[in-house]
């Protein structure tokens, strides 16, 4: 599996998890069967008092309104600081992702996935950013 994050990417990544894991937040994880796994073994793999993951494994089953409800029950919950979503997903529920972009936590942030390369032009994180700055702060 290679994914094209910029050192960048992975040390805000590796930023953001850090300071969560010390605040004792989760990190939710919604991908595919692939990602889940990999993060789960990682360690993230947790249930809260109600008996709710904090993951969603979605495969071709998996209707587009589940993936809607489940993100946004990750981003009413208290103990979720991050939402690692796969990109290809996000676009199925990007109306969702954009339209709940007033709070800064729990942070989305879109990854790739073994069959579906990161494309910085369709993260809406990104575009956000992008529109914050000019091209002369860049440099």
């Amino acid at each position: 599996m290679s994914y094209d994050f910029s050192k960048h990417s992975r040390r805000n990544l590796s930023f953001e998890m850090a300071v969560a894991a010390a605040q004792g937040k989760l990190i939710a994880v919604i991908g595919d069967e692939d990602t889940c796994v990999g993060f789960l073994l990682g360690g993230i793999g947790e249930v809260n008092k109600k008996r709710e993951p904090n993951f969603l494994v979605v495969d071709k089953n998996t209707s587009v309104q589940e993936i809607e409800e489940c993100y946004k029950k990750f981003m009413k919950r208290d103990d979720i600081d991050i939402i690692l979503i796969n990109q290809n997903i996000a676009e199925q529920i990007r109306h969702v992702i954009d339209s709940d972009n007033d709070n800064p936590l729990p942070a989305v942030l879109e990854i790739p996935s073994k069959d579906h390369p990161y494309d910085p032009t369709k993260d809406s994180v990104l575009r956000r950013a992008k529109g914050l700055y000019s091209a002369e702060d860049m440099r």
